[in-house]
């Protein structure tokens, strides 16, 4: 085998993980809705990028469970059921609150003030009322999470778990009076992690995702009723 043969072109592989990202969080912000078909030529000509890029960026988001693609119909936008998120903050609630108390045990100083940073960050975000810097303000409050846990396979497990999570986070906190409480939820997680106090910092985690459960999975089986 020729040297050249292991060659690797890193501008294209670098622009496929710029749309893979692009069109998921397009799907997170709602731009995207569940359900909806993703069509190759428009998503082409709103990326601007070739059918190449686009259709590897799909087949990655249908790795991740983000979008489903069926015969004769193409790629939609994932739809999640009243079980399957049920199961899914489960998972999260156990994974999460297990990266609280590593992060209260074993991050750094420099972890706990990007934290809270991120805390306040996501306030001023929802203080704002734009819905696009909330959602980015609440995916960089967790990715300081996972980084704090300083556990590689924690961090994988969550981010694909949040990836799946996405398609309903926007739903969750813009339901009436949920946001104040999610403020409350993270700034106690943040404290307890401040005071290096794991086992408060994995309760207050598990107690954040149960509350964030309620509300979705409140909201999914008023969508099925009113299907049904």
């Amino acid at each position: 085998m020729m040297e050249s043969d292991l060659q690797i072109a890193r501008q294209s592989a670098t622009l496929r993980v710029k749309v893979e990202e692009t069109l998921r969080q397009a799907i997170a912000k709602g731009r995207f809705k569940p359900g909806q078909r993703l069509v190759e030529r428009e998503l082409c000509e709103m990326l601007g990028v070739g059918r190449t890029s686009v259709r590897e960026a799909l087949r990655q988001l249908e790795a991740e469970g983000i979008i489903t693609s069926f015969p004769h119909k193409g790629p939609v936008v994932s739809t999640i059921t009243y079980e399957e998120a049920a199961q899914l903050y489960t998972v999260r609630a156990l994974l999460e609150s297990f990266a609280g108390q590593q992060f209260a045990e074993n991050g750094s100083a420099q972890d706990i003030a990007t934290l809270q940073a991120a805390v306040v960050e996501f306030e001023a975000a929802a203080e704002s009322g734009v819905g696009s810097r909330l959602i980015d303000a609440k995916s960089a409050f967790y990715n300081c999470l996972m980084d704090g846990s300083k556990n590689v396979f924690v961090r994988q497990l969550l981010t694909s778990l949040h990836n799946r999570i996405n398609l309903l986070r926007m739903t969750s906190m813009t339901q009436p009076g949920r946001l104040s409480h999610s403020i409350a939820e993270i700034k106690e997680i943040a404290d307890a992690i401040k005071n290096r106090n794991g086992p408060l910092a994995a309760a207050a985690c598990k107690h954040h995702i149960d509350q964030a459960a309620k509300v979705a999975l409140e909201y999914l089986r008023k969508n099925a009723a009113n299907e049904s």
